[in-house]
């Protein structure tokens, strides 16, 4: 299934206003990654936090506002968990994430 929405060279929407929750699990599914709620739960409160703050959350901050530890995010997000939260969330890339 190909992502219906236009999407950037590394997949971020182009457009934050074509997010939904559709489209967070079809680009999860892109990526070979099974969208279960609590990933969907780390998403919406990422945009909800961005959308309060302007910014995209540091991990670490991010980590502390779930009650979680880095670690536990890199468990389940191998490849960099805030450029997975924000590639499927709709929200702009990570600073400092190459």
């Amino acid at each position: 299934m190909a992502v219906s929405v236009a999407v950037d060279g590394e997949g971020f929407l182009v457009n934050r206003e074509d997010w939904s929750e559709a489209v967070a699990r079809e680009m999860s599914a892109a990526d070979e990654f099974d969208m279960t709620d609590q990933v969907m739960g780390y998403i919406l409160k990422a945009r909800e936090m961005f959308e309060a703050d302007g910014v995209v959350p540091p991990i670490r901050n991010f980590a502390k506002k779930m009650g979680v530890t880095t670690k536990d995010l890199y468990d389940i997000f191998r490849k960099g968990p805030m450029k997975l939260i924000c590639k499927w969330g709709g929200l702009p890339k990570p600073t400092g994430c190459v």
